[in-house]
Formats: C-alpha cells, structure tokens, sequence
C-alpha cells in the first residue's frame, strides 16, 4: 500500500489518491465518451493497494498508464500519456528559454546576473549554461526541506549557490610571503621563490589567478606594501652590483645602507658613493613603477574561471613606513593615477588604503604625504576605497608600531564587502582566512506581511517571531553548506589548501579540510533595511529618529543572533550587510507579484542594499555617516559607507580627505566614494563632465558610465542588470550644503 512519494524535487510527502483520481478524470474528460467515476475509482483503489510504500510521482504515473491500457477506455491513456508528455514538455521549456537567452545573448537579469563577467563570449556561454542546470540540482538533492521552501518562498537567498556542488570556499587574504618566499605549484609547472621585484609582482598575479579558479568568491593580498618591499632592497642591491660590474668598483658597503626614501633624483651634483647609490635608487624606482604597472595591467587582462572574468581581486595597503615599503606605495599609487591601455580607470584590483594614527592619517605621521597622494588618486580613479584601522572594532591588542610584522594584526577587506577578523579558533587575523559561504535574508517580505497589523506593538513584536524563524533556518542552512564543505579534500585546492588557508600547510593531499575550515566565517547577509522600516512604520531611518532605533534594533538582533549561533553550532558567524547585486532585483521582483506595488517599498526595482540610506534620499554626507555609522560595529561580516560626490573630483582630493575625516569621527570601518566619470569605449578617453554624448578624442558616441555597481567598479553598464541600473539612475549626490 502506497503511503508516502518522492516527489521531482526529492522531498517526500504523504500520498494523496485524489491526485490519481483529479488526473484519471481529467484525461476522461479530453474524451468523447467522457467521465467514467466508478472506473476512475477501481483504478484509483487498485493502485493505492498494490503500490510499494514509497513510490516517486513518475513510478505512480507509469502505474496508472498500465491500468488504463488494461482497461477498456484505452482512449481515456491515450489522452493521460499525451498530458504526461505536455507536462514534461513544459518542465522543460522554462530550462529551454533560459537556454536561448543565453544563446542569443540577450540582455537581462540571468546574463546580467554578475557585471563582472562577460556571459556574452564563449566561456561566459558555458558558465552560465552550467550555472543555470546546477541551481537546480541543489534545490532538489543538497538543501534539506524547511530551507528549499525558504528559498523557493523568497525569504533567503544562498549566494554562489551554482558552486554549491564544487564545495568552493567564498573568498580568502592571501599570506603572499609563503608565495614569494618558497614559490608554489600551479598546474603542470612549478614556480621559484621571487628574487626582484617584477618577479615578485608577476607571481601575486598568479597566485590570485590560480586561486579564483579554485574559489568562487574574491581573492585579496592583506599586506601588499609589507609583502613585496622585501623586493624593492633586493632589486636595489642588483642595480649596485651592476654599477660595480661596470665601474669595476666594490660596492658591497652599499648593499645594506640605511635608506630614508627611494625617491628619484638628478645625479649631476653627486660624486662617489652618493652618486652610486643614487643611480642604484633611480633604476630601482623605475623598475618598481614598471612592476606596479603590469601588476595593474595584468589584474585587468588576466581572465581566470574558464576566460570570462577577470580576477575579482584586492590588495589592501598604506601601513608599511620602511623606504621600500613607501616606495610600492608610492609607484602603485602613480600607475593608478596614470590609468592602464589609454589611460582608462583600472576596474581591477580594488585598492583599500588602511588609515592608521601613528602611521599615516596625521601630518605629523612617516606616511602621511602618502595618505595624501591616495587622496589625489582616489579623487581621479575611484580607488583606494578606505579601511578605518582606527575604529574600535577594527582595532587588536597585539599590534606594535615596533612590530615588523604588524600586518598580521590589521584588520583587511576584501573588496566589495567581505571582512575577517574575529575568530574563535584561533588569533584575530585577517591572514590566511576567508569567508565559507554566506546567505541572505529578505527582511523586506517579513516586513510586509505585518503590515496590515493595526497595532504598532504586536507588529513590530510579529516582525521579530519571523525574522527568528528565518535566522534559524539561515544558521541551519549555513552549517549544513559547511558539514559539506569539510568533506573536501586538500587536493580539490591544490593553491588554496597547501600555501594560503591558515594551517593548511599540516595537511596531506588525501585529507578532508575538515581540520582548518573552521578558521574561516559564514555570513548571514540582510538586504533591504530602508524598505522593511518603511514597510513596519511608514518611514525609513534616514527620515526618522524612530525608524533608525527600530533599524539599529532590528541589526542588533541578527548581530546577537549570530553570536548565539557561533557558539551552538561552533562556527564563526559572523553579520554582513550584504553587496546586493543580482538579488537586489530579484527580491523586489517576486515580492511586487506577490504583495503588489507598495509604495516606498516594492515600487522600484530593487531593494536598498544592507543598512543603507536609500540611494533617491537627498541629504547631506554628514546626515548619512550619522545614520549609517552605528550599523558598521554590528555587521562584522562586511560593510561599507559610501558618499555620492558632486561635480569633479579630480582637482579636489581634499573633498576625500574630509569623507575619511568623517569615518573617522564617526567610528566607521570601511567606506568609498563614487563621483562622476564618463569614459570612451573606443579610445579610453575619460572625463567628469556630467553628461558627455561625444567623444572629443576619437569622435565616438559610444560612452559609458564608469561606476560602482556595489563595492567594486565595472567598466561598463551594458552588464548592469535592470535593478542594479534602475539603481544607478536613482543616484543623488551628498553634500553638505544641504
């Protein structure tokens, strides 16, 4: 007797004969002689009866099939074999249209669903083609019940859910010294230990490319000024060597002097040993600039996951006061201002500045001349982003100006969101870390369906029963991603698991990660604060005192929450404000079907991402570093602060300087600022008019945009999808003045 079925999907049910019979009727009707219900019921009772306890939906319909034919209405399974193939058929026609849009590269939200890679080529194609198939995979056979209908209901969404499967880690800080150092493996070859500089910028090229081919989320360098100055001294001692190679001189006493800077000078009033060592000076900048240069080039050039994406890569930096430190510093600075091919803006690595008092925020501080050149850079080219070493929460008791190594316990980002630093199995560390997975919650559709409860209280107290629910499914969800995860071994990530992730290098290529995956995080992500408050009291926390301490309370509980859920399940989750891209239409879409359009809420196209003032809100910078400030010491997992610039920025770095002032006072972690840049698509000219239809170079009409989609910047909006673009037209500046 039949009891429970599998169902397509792999979830079982409780067996319902109805269904037979609501099937066997129907397909009687299709008939000329019409419904036989005594027939139908026979039938019906005949398969319950003689069926195995556990039957799947296609077993049970081959049953019926079979009865039918035995029947004397063999007209009645013509008609269901029919249905069944129309039903099969249209299963398969939504896979089939996603297909055809990807094969005649159509622009919408599933080829635009990443702005950082290009779904229209070749590579892109079979991404996506292996994207789309693998989504569903997991839905059916690697997610557990309660959280497939989460996901299906719209309240979560798993975040790189196509590399579910892979059991890929997000994202990782690449301690680039082992590199470096002892050289590494990748592929068929093995690399060196580095020896000059422009070998040591090469191969952290390489080790980001390699590694994002065994990840699917970002890959960053924590100290990259501490990391290649090394070779800034080396290189220097060979620029000697070829002095005394042709001046037949031994100038061995120079190899090792004392440098105050590395800067470039005029050799026409040095004599002896100055003049020497200055020459020496000169070629190594020179070859330092040179080096920087490729390493820029190469970040935008180099594609990695089957050639369609370039390298989602980091580098944060601006600590390191030795001579050689200053100068990578320096020399990476003026390759950005410069711009790489044709002088366009550098899309890639995402450069984070690490302001620091004592080191280099202050003028009294050894590199505040370049805190100010990172300020002239970034008012021309959008980077560095900057990463606020003096906020509390970004601050370890182990760090020591004395400290050479100091790095290891400065709090670095990657990128567009992603931060590491506190850690319950070991030292607070950015270093050889990384986020595991991470998934959002649709705090918007909690919102809305509480919000035809008349009573402020009960409402609000409703808001938080669902919000519970769903953070236990999410934490759930998350550890069941990670007891997959574990089950990796090392040799899946030959770069990864032997020269990067903390401890690895204890491991054997047969062994599971299980021993060190923990040092890693999981994030739980929110989208959409400005709406859920809109949706709970009728204004956001931009526009509200009321709002902000129902929105501060709101992220206070998911913080706490996450502290709870580290120590049940024994992880370290971790709060993220999450960088909505794909998902910030995606929420919004299903939630205007189902609720219809509200306004303030679902009347765009696309939710505000994290705990942001809404990106239409005109206000001043200072009124949004006030409102958003407090959320970024609760969402430990990422966040950031941006200000939307008037006018042209490029002769105004002072304009930076006050923004980072303003993190300052405000306790901030991280934070950006965005202001107006047309390029050329053709010949790369780039300006900051405000509107510019042609080029005055070239005389072409194909100008872009260049903007931040979320944290990141993409080199053209073609690749936008629709809600990130109805987005960017939304955008208003920040000033002061209002």
């Amino acid at each position: 007797m039949i009891q429970t079925v599998v169902k397509r999907d792999g979830r079982i049910v409780g067996f319902n004969e109805q269904k037979i019979m609501a099937a066997i009727r129907k397909a009687m009707l299709q008939t000329d002689k019409g419904e036989d219900e005594a027939l139908a019921q026979k039938i019906t009772d005949h398969i319950t009866m003689r069926g195995k306890s556990q039957m799947t939906v296609e077993g049970i319909q081959d049953f019926v099939e079979k009865e039918l034919m035995k029947s004397a209405r063999k007209d009645v399974a013509q008609r269901y074999i029919a249905y069944r193939n129309q039903r099969s058929i249209a299963r398969k026609a939504k896979t089939r249209d996603i297909f055809m849009e990807i094969v005649n590269i159509k622009n919408n939200d599933v080829t635009r669903e990443n702005a950082n890679m290009n779904a229209d080529t070749p590579a892109g194609m079979m991404m996506k083609f292996s994207s789309e198939t693998t989504k569903p995979f997991v839905d059916d056979y690697l997610l557990s019940q309660d959280v497939y209908e989460a996901v299906r209901q719209n309240y979560i969404h798993i975040h790189d859910k196509d590399y579910y499967p892979t059991k890929s880690l997000t994202c990782v800080q690449h301690p680039l010294d082992h590199i470096l150092d002892d050289g590494f493996v990748a592929g068929h070859g093995s690399s060196r230990p580095a020896k000059r500089i422009e070998t040591a910028a090469v191969l952290a090229c390489i080790s980001l490319e390699t590694c994002q081919n065994e990840m699917h989320g970002g890959q960053a360098i924590p100290a990259f000024d501490f990391y290649l100055a090394p070779y800034v001294r080396t290189s220097y001692i060979e620029e000697v060597k070829n002095v005394e190679r042709l001046m037949g001189l031994d100038l061995s006493h120079l190899y090792h002097a004392e440098m105050e800077d590395y800067t470039i000078s005029e050799l026409t009033d040095l004599e002896g040993d100055a003049r020497w060592q200055q020459h020496a000076v000169n070629k190594t900048v020179n070859r330092v600039h040179q080096a920087m240069e490729a390493f820029i080039h190469n970040m935008n050039t180099i594609h990695s996951r089957g050639g369609n994406q370039v390298v989602f890569s980091s580098i944060n930096y601006g600590t390191d006061t030795s001579a050689e430190g200053r100068c990578i510093i320096r020399e990476l600075l003026k390759s950005t201002y410069e711009g790489v091919g044709n002088g366009e803006t550098a899309i890639f690595p995402i450069q984070i500045w690490k302001k620091k008092r004592g080191v280099n925020y202050l003028p009294s501080d050894r590199n505040y001349d370049l805190y100010q050149l990172a300020c002239k850079v970034t008012a021309r080219r959008f980077f560095p982003n900057f990463l606020n070493l003096d906020a509390t929460f970004n601050q370890n008791k182990n760090w020591k100006a004395t400290d050479p190594k100091r790095y290891m316990w400065e709090v670095a980002t990657m990128g567009c969101r992603t931060r590491v630093f506190e850690n319950r199995f070991g030292e607070t560390t950015s270093v050889g870390r990384g986020n595991l997975s991470f998934t959002t919650i649709n705090i918007v559709k909690l919102a809305i369906e509480c919000r035809s409860i008349a009573n402020s209280e009960e409402r609000i107290n409703t808001f938080f029963k669902k919000l519970d629910h769903i953070l236990e499914i999410t934490a759930k969800q998350l550890d069941e991603r990670y007891q997959f995860q574990k089950t990796a071994f090392v040799k899946q990530f030959p770069l990864l698991m032997t020269k990067l992730w903390i401890n690895a290098d204890k491991l054997n290529p047969d062994d599971t990660i299980e021993k060190v995956i923990n040092q890693g995080t999981l994030g739980i992500g929110f989208i959409g604060l400005a709406e859920c408050l809109k949706a709970l009291t009728g204004k956001h926390h931009g526009e509200s005192e009321e709002a902000q301490a129902l929105g501060l309370k709101i992220v206070r509980y998911m913080c706490d929450r996450c502290a709870e859920y580290s120590e049940r399940y024994q992880h370290n989750y971790s709060l993220l404000a999450t960088p909505a891209e794909g998902l910030s239409g995606r929420f919004t879409r299903f939630d205007r079907k189902e609720f219809g359009e509200i306004e303030g809420v679902t009347d765009r196209d696309y939710y505000t991402n994290s705990n942001h003032v809404p990106v239409y809100y005109k206000c001043s910078a200072t009124h949004k570093a006030q409102v958003e400030a407090p959320y970024h010491e609760l969402t430990r997992g990422g966040h950031i602060f941006y200000v939307e610039m008037d006018g042209d920025a490029t002769h105004n770095p002072k304009a930076i300087e006050r923004i980072v002032d303003m993190m300052d006072a405000y306790n901030m972690g991280y934070g950006s600022m965005n202001h107006n840049r047309n390029r050329c698509m053709d010949c790369g000219y780039e300006n900051a008019a405000k509107k510019l239809d042609v080029c005055p170079k070239c005389g072409s009409t194909h100008i872009d945009r260049l903007q931040r989609i979320t944290g990141y910047l993409v080199g053209t909006t073609e690749r936008w999808n629709k809600g990130k673009l109805a987005e960017l037209n939304d955008r208003v500046t920040h000033t002061d003045e209002n």
